[in-house]
């Protein structure tokens, strides 16, 4: 069963950032949906808190992470919350990171035109100036059962930088 990416849409942050990246008007014609993101947040921290909401709901937002560092940095966990008000959407590099670096971050949405509650996966990976690398894994539920329509991708702590680009894809199975 061959599996096809159809580029949908993509945003490039131009000068003077944006505080947010969102896709509208997504069309009901594939099976699952891709995000791919390359970012960087204005905010002086290492890394950006990225939170990102479906069709503009405010509620019903379950997720499970599961992190860890590498390089010089220490660490492993996991935690699961529900009833937020976003989902969870990774941890890009930010103004205190090593210049000019930027985070990657991936979702991914099967059945998002269907009926019911809508399940996603994500996975991201960020990098800040002691050689510390954070990636972390990331499930959830949005109880919506509306097909998403809208995707939207804020900095819960500033902008997105000039430079940062998202794409998203439409995914076929025939």
């Amino acid at each position: 069963m061959p599996v096809t990416f159809q580029k949908i849409a993509s945003v490039t942050v131009g000068s003077g950032g944006t505080s947010s990246i969102d896709f509208t008007s997504i069309p009901q014609t594939y099976t699952d949906l891709c995000v791919k993101l390359s970012l960087r947040g204005s905010n002086n921290d290492p890394y950006a808190l990225i939170r990102t909401r479906l069709n503009g709901a405010t509620s019903g937002y379950t997720t499970t992470r599961l992190y860890g560092y590498s390089g010089s940095g220490t660490g492993t966990g996991s935690d699961g919350n529900t009833g937020l008000t976003y989902l969870y959407g990774g941890y890009p590099s930010a103004s205190a990171a090593t210049a000019n670096l930027f985070g990657s971050d991936e979702f991914y949405f099967p059945n998002y035109a269907g009926s019911n509650q809508k399940s996603y996966s994500q996975e991201t990976a960020g990098v800040n100036n002691s050689g510390i690398a954070l990636q972390v894994f990331i499930a959830g539920i949005w109880t919506g059962t509306s097909a998403i329509n809208q995707i939207s991708f804020n900095n819960e702590y500033g902008n997105f930088t000039e430079y940062s680009t998202a794409t998203l894809y439409g995914i076929s199975k025939s």
